[in-house]
């Protein structure tokens, strides 16, 4: 049975309202804005497919069928149980439900119904900062939306431990079923500091269906026991009222196996079934079929057909059990059986993913629910009770924006100039460190993350001197080990969250700790820590944080083959292009201690407000002889070289006499220093005079010269300075990464250009053999600029 061939009224009979209408009236009113709700979210998506013009003939698209599975569960969730304090992370696929109930609360005006997916308009999927009502938690990148509210809850935590004021309340999320194959679900659910947010509230839309097929192996009592064995409270809401009420006749328990026991693929098959063929299929061939069907020839053909669809995740009071049932002392999930795309025509059927409804059918659904096809964007009238529901609603999800506060000045230089050997990783807790003396209330702001690598990333210090942040404060049973260097003093106070090893986990919450600032008027510093050859597996996931929002920072170390002990597969060879690519961030890769504390200050300035930007900052393990920086004693001089360092490069040797052009350029970034310049002072001794350029992000390079060529908004001074066009010469480029990166630097001045780097698999050894092996040690410079001289 379908709605195309129904009315209104029996669709509340299809819930099993005719039957029992005493039990039904306090769902009436939610039915009727369940209707409309499907209504306006199915003709968003006709909007855009079939009635505005599509000049590229380009597949518009949208989820009619996923938008139609959750209409019940949002509906029940928005008018009956949310609160503003509330956050819902909302299943990418049915952003068209969410948006209609903004349009009945009123929230979202009637201009913007027939704007979905287009330019300007109302985003494909929910969007935090795109669409005309922000959504709590941008989504689409399945997986990833869905563990946010985890992340959101622990930020808000954080805040609350910051500022002593209250601000709980559920952090739901709204899971399809095939999402949950994402391994990035699992890597949230695991971690052992989800298990004490009470908060938490997943609902997955057990529908099973993927975008394909009906998917065979969905099975909920495996979802249940690992949601139960990493501590979650289940619920699962599988039948709704009218089922229940036939599995309490005779015949009912042997309905209630049957429909428990046959595959997905079979249960699906029977919403496409007419009455007469249900009656021949739903029995089966075993031993209860004979029962079952008695049971089933007592039921006319409006309730037969209403039955096999009577799932708890379309049924107001099985959902609403379920929510007075959450155990608010630790993360919950419920698991409602839908059925994908209910209510319209292809109901049910395994490729209904990206169906769309033709105008026929469109039309059709019209007349069934009692709507306009010509006039489809119908608020309820005020004096109507669905009406009167819409605007008590509204007014009790009310929020006050959020209180916009200036983040904490962040000094632009610590003061010190390092001496000896040092590494740009040590640096990155040594600056931490004296940020505390320097700017206690910058540093107070700062909230470090890692992923069980704090101390091989150089946090020790900074970790003993802040603490570790947790719900509770625990004792540290090693506190008095004269042998321990590392104190794991875990209270509400810290500043340091340990994650297990999930980098995803780590790069959504350090993303979430940067939204704080928009949500509730709070800046924090959020810095991750992260092997750099793991950036990668973390990029898509710090990608969408920033897409949604979220400001932090980044630091992969240690990086390249110059980790060149560990072999290949610990040797990062891409990621310094990612601050060339990566929208919303600014990559650095300093050689030196001083530029590590230099662009990490730079980095932090940035946050907490609109307009900034993340920032990734590439260490290195390499220690390097500090006196080769050559930092300049005068004040203004000094300033003058930061400046440079944070705005992209500086030039660190300039040869030949004063004034006169040199015959080359060397131009290189981070460990790779030394050699450089090693292959300036060989060139020398033949009679060539090379500049030697320090890169400190490539990417601010590049931003530079798209401005210059008009083709981007930055400022181009940097070039000015250091790739003056009185100086330009051949030039050769060397990194411990892609030479990609740093080959567009020749077109600043057009001078013909070698560019070394590593494109292949690296193997262990020592670093002068591994640099041999890829031709970046000063042998290979000194041969590539005597070629690009010849």
């Amino acid at each position: 049975m379908s709605p195309l061939t129904t009315s209104p009224d029996q669709l509340d009979a299809a819930d099993g309202a005719a039957e029992h209408p005493a039990a039904a009236s306090p769902n009436a009113v939610l039915e009727q804005i369940e209707r409309r709700t499907l209504w306006l979210a199915t003709s968003m998506v006709h909007h855009a497919n079939k009635v505005r013009p599509n000049r590229s003939g380009v597949k518009v698209g949208g989820h009619q069928a996923s938008s139609a599975s959750m209409t019940t569960i949002m509906t029940s969730l928005w008018f009956e149980q949310l609160t503003a304090a509330d956050r819902v992370s909302v299943k990418p696929h049915a952003s068209p439900v969410l948006h209609a109930i903004e349009y009945l609360l009123g929230t979202l005006d009637e201009r913007w119904m027939t704007t979905l997916r287009e330019f300007g308009g109302i985003q494909s999927y929910p969007s935090r900062r795109k669409d005309p009502v922000p959504a709590d938690y941008s989504t689409g990148s399945v997986g990833i939306g869905a563990t946010a509210p985890i992340w959101g809850a622990i930020a808000r935590r954080f805040v609350e431990s910051r500022t002593g004021v209250a601000n709980r309340g559920r952090q739901y999320s709204l899971v399809g079923d095939a999402e949950l194959d994402e391994g990035a679900i699992w890597e949230a659910v695991l971690d052992s500091a989800v298990a004490d947010l009470g908060e938490i509230v997943w609902i997955v839309d057990l529908n099973r269906q993927s975008l394909d097929r009906v998917v065979p192996n969905i099975a909920a009592t495996k979802l249940e026991r690992v949601f139960d064995a990493a501590g979650w409270q289940v619920l699962t809401v599988k039948f709704g009222r009218l089922l229940e009420e036939l599995f309490a006749r005779p015949g009912g328990d042997a309905l209630r196996r049957r429909i428990t026991e046959m595959s997905n693929p079979e249960y699906q098959r029977l919403l496409r079934c007419d009455a007469a063929e249900l009656r021949r299929r739903l029995p089966g061939d075993g031993a209860d079929a004979a029962a079952i069907a008695a049971l089933c020839d007592g039921l006319d053909d409006g309730t037969l057909l209403a039955a096999i669809r009577n799932l708890g995740g379309h049924d107001f009071d099985a959902l609403r059990a379920a929510y007075a049932a959450i155990d608010d002392t630790r993360p919950t999930v419920i698991i409602a059986y839908t059925v994908k795309g209910r209510g319209l025509p292809i109901e049910g059927h395994p490729q209904n993913h990206s169906s769309l409804l033709s105008a026929e059918q469109y039309g059709e659904l019209a007349d069934a629910l009692g709507e306009r096809a010509d006039a489809p964007w119908q608020r309820f009238a005020p004096d109507t009770d669905a009406g009167r529901l819409c605007a008590a609603t509204a007014a009790r999800l009310e929020r006050e924006p959020a209180a916009s506060a200036s983040p904490p000045e962040v000094p632009a230089d610590l003061g010190r100039t390092p001496t000896g050997t040092g590494t740009t990783q040590a640096a990155l807790g040594r600056a931490l460190l004296d940020l505390t003396r320097v700017a206690p209330d910058a540093a107070a702001r700062v909230v470090t993350v890692s992923p069980d690598v704090s101390s091989s990333t150089n946090l020790a210090g900074w970790i003993n001197k802040v603490g570790v942040w947790s719900t509770a404060e625990r004792r540290d049973w090693f506190e008095d080990d004269g042998e321990t260097l590392l104190h794991w003093r875990e209270r509400p106070s810290g500043q340091h969250i340990e994650l297990g090893i999930a980098e995803v986990n780590l790069v959504s919450l350090i993303g979430e700790l940067g939204t704080t600032w928009s949500r509730w008027g709070q800046t924090l510093f959020p810095i991750g820590t992260v092997y750099d050859p793991f950036v990668e597996r973390a990029l898509e996931p710090w990608s969408y944080g920033m897409y949604a929002g979220g400001q932090s920072i980044l630091v992969g170390t240690p990086s390249g083959v110059t980790l060149a002990p560990e072999g290949g597969a610990h040797q990062s060879i891409t990621t310094p292009s990612i601050g060339l690519e990566q929208p919303e961030c600014v990559a650095y890769e300093p050689a030196f201690v001083v530029d590590v504390e230099w662009t990490l200050l730079a980095a932090m300035g940035r946050l907490g407000r609109p307009g900034g930007r993340s920032a990734y900052l590439r260490l290195s393990t390499r220690p390097i002889d500090q006196k080769l920086a050559d930092v300049p004693a005068d004040p203004a001089a000094r300033e003058r070289r930061r400046r440079q360092v944070v705005a992209g490069a500086y030039l660190l040797r300039t040869a030949g006499t004063a004034g006169g052009r040199p015959d080359a350029t060397i131009v290189t970034m981070g460990a790779l220093v030394p050699e450089a310049l090693a292959a300036a002072d060989r060139l020398a001794a033949q009679g060539i005079a090379a500049d030697v350029v320090c890169v400190t992000s490539a990417g601010l390079l590049f931003e530079a010269l798209q401005a210059r060529r008009g083709l981007g908004d930055g400022a181009s001074w940097i070039l000015d300075q250091v790739f003056p066009a009185e100086r330009a010469a051949p030039m050769v480029t060397v990194l411990d990464g892609h030479p990609h990166t740093l080959a567009f630097l020749a077109g600043i001045n057009r001078v013909p250009a070698r560019n070394l780097g590593v494109s292949r698999f690296g193997q262990s050894g020592d670093l002068d053999d591994v640099y041999r092996h890829h031709g970046i040690d000063a042998d290979g410079i000194v041969a590539a600029a005597l070629d690009v001289l010849a």
